[in-house]
């Protein structure tokens, strides 16, 4: 879960605050030495935790805060303003150049995942309407013009190479020409990385940025590698200058500091955040959002983006009404199943909600498995069996387990939950009428 370690220790601190009738300055005091040993912890720049804590505390102890009604929340709520202002209060989105094509050049270290990126980013603004042309920069890695290949291929995104013996900056240069002649509006360049910054690897991120003057240079940032991602910030910035940031790996279990530290040293947005390894993961960094995960606050607005995307509102509408009426069968159950999957990994999912504790959210693990089984079973039914389950008998469950590849205590166990699941529908269908609320002990199946 993104910021794991940091999260779990901010919400631990902050819910002392909480319902706080009384605050007073040496309970600041108290606050602010562990949030600050939390961020430490977290391997946020000591110079940025430094100014964070001195924001805060300044704001905090102020006569507004300890005399108001519910000083608790009040720093609770300058803890989450200052935190939005340190990864950036403004959300940063992707720009593009008044004459096409807008070429966006994609810089970092070696391992930072820049192909992967480059990938996610024509996905994403894809979606947004522009033709991508994917360019093979990198000729010193071996198999790194393969892996852009493969990626594209993946997406259906064209991907422009002429091989590993022509520099890097004639490839460039043809690329731009080439999408130009084939109408692309949107140019990717993936460069190569080294294992550490050089000078040779700069001299030729340099002649590259010369030679075709991209609309954006972008640097993709591991935030696993904590201090390091700091530094690495520091020196791109200074010897080719960047326009942004994209972090990667924020899915893992990360500390986090990367992400809190890059935006104040380099002083360029977080413009993207990487949350998973699927090509789709890809998501633009609201530091409002994001701050609000941190605190457990939730993240109400990226939930509903992820169900807007995964969800057809015809179909849901439809689905809303079997449910009403009793009519939900195991197909709509399959469908429904295959619509949640793609939303990313359910504890992700769960991370937005609001007051889920990220400590609790460990303990979430869905078997990935355990919904395949399911998929494969409900698959083996004939459409009668699906539409009415209790015409599934003994010989019937015997086959369904051979065609899926399960056994018949799980066929057994999916009807019984597929029950459930229906009485959990029923009485919450009925609670709604007579305005009231509870799901009861319901659980899910996978």
């Amino acid at each position: 879960m993104v910021f794991e370690g940091l999260s779990g220790k901010l919400q631990e601190t902050i819910k002392r605050l909480r319902g706080a009738g009384r605050v007073s300055e040496k309970d600041v005091k108290e606050i602010m030495r562990e949030i600050k040993l939390a961020l430490l912890e977290a391997d946020v720049n000591f110079k940025v935790v430094k100014d964070f804590i001195s924001k805060v505390s300044e704001r905090a102890v102020g006569q507004e805060v300890l005399e108001s009604l519910t000083p608790g929340q009040q720093v609770i709520k300058i803890v989450h303003e200052e935190l939005i202002n340190l990864m950036g209060s403004e959300t940063s989105k992707a720009t593009f150049s008044p004459r096409p094509p807008t070429v966006y050049m994609m810089v970092g270290l070696q391992g930072s995942g820049k192909t992967t990126t480059s990938g996610k980013l024509a996905n994403l603004l894809r979606k947004q309407g522009k033709n991508p042309l994917l360019v093979a920069c990198d000729v010193y890695r071996p198999a790194a013009i393969k892996q852009l290949q493969v990626v594209g291929g993946q997406l259906n995104v064209p991907v422009f190479t002429i091989g590993d013996k022509i520099s890097p900056v004639d490839i460039a240069k043809a690329a731009v020409e080439h999408a130009r002649l084939k109408q692309h509006d949107l140019v990717i360049i993936d460069t190569a990385g080294r294992l550490h910054i050089d000078e040779e690897l700069m001299e030729e991120l340099i002649n590259i940025k010369t030679a075709v003057k991209p609309h954006e240079i972008l640097l993709v940032v591991d935030s696993m590698t904590g201090q390091d991602a700091v530094n690495v910030s520091e020196s791109f910035n200074s010897k080719l200058g960047i326009d942004g940031v994209i972090l990667t790996k924020l899915d893992g279990d990360t500390r986090g500091g990367a992400a809190l530290s890059v935006r104040a040293v380099t002083g360029k947005p977080i413009k993207f955040a990487g949350m998973g390894e699927k090509l789709s993961d890809l998501e633009p960094f609201h530091a409002d959002r994001m701050a609000s995960r941190i605190l457990g606050m939730g993240d109400v607005l990226s939930l509903i983006e992820k169900a807007q995307e995964a969800f057809d509102e015809k179909k849901a509408l439809e689905m809303e009404k079997k449910m009403r009426t009793q009519q939900f069968t195991l197909d709509d159950f399959l469908d429904q199943m295959q619509q949640l999957k793609k939303m990313g990994p359910l504890n992700q999912v769960l991370g937005m909600l609001p007051g889920v504790n990220a400590k609790a959210l460990q303990n979430v693990q869905v078997d990935e498995k355990k919904m395949s089984h399911i998929e494969a079973i409900i698959k083996s039914m004939t459409k009668q069996e699906r539409l009415d389950p209790h015409i599934i008998n003994g010989s019937r469950r015997k086959r369904i387990a051979a065609g899926s590849g399960t056994t018949i205590q799980e066929v057994n166990k999916l009807l019984k939950d597929f029950e459930e699941m229906k009485k959990m529908m029923k009485a919450m269908t009925d609670m709604s009428k007579h305005g009231k609320k509870g799901m009861g002990k319901f659980k899910l199946p996978f």
